[in-house]
């Protein structure tokens, strides 16, 4: 799995966004890599962009018909959760 820095966090929110990150970039970091851990998941990346920008993830399942699902929706409420351990 390939991990998910803060750098690599702010280089690609500016990439894909014109507003600041107002976030903290290192506990984003670690909450993705964690949450993809315990998903199985071998992408932190792809958490984030669910997490930010409501990409789907196919392989988890997180979008059908454009709407997010139960697993979509538990899995944004797990990364805020973790963000925020991260951040206190």
């Amino acid at each position: 799995m390939k991990k998910l820095t803060s750098k690599k966090v702010k280089k690609y929110v500016a990439e894909r966004s014109n507003q600041e990150l107002r976030q903290c970039p290192e506990a984003i970091a670690n909450a993705c890599n964690d949450i993809a851990v315990e998903f199985n998941h071998n992408s932190s990346l792809d958490l984030m962009k669910l997490l930010f920008f409501n990409d789907p993830i196919p392989s988890l399942h997180t979008h059908s018909y454009s709407f997010n699902t139960a697993t979509g929706r538990h899995i944004i409420e797990t990364l805020k959760e973790k963000y925020y351990e991260y951040k206190n």
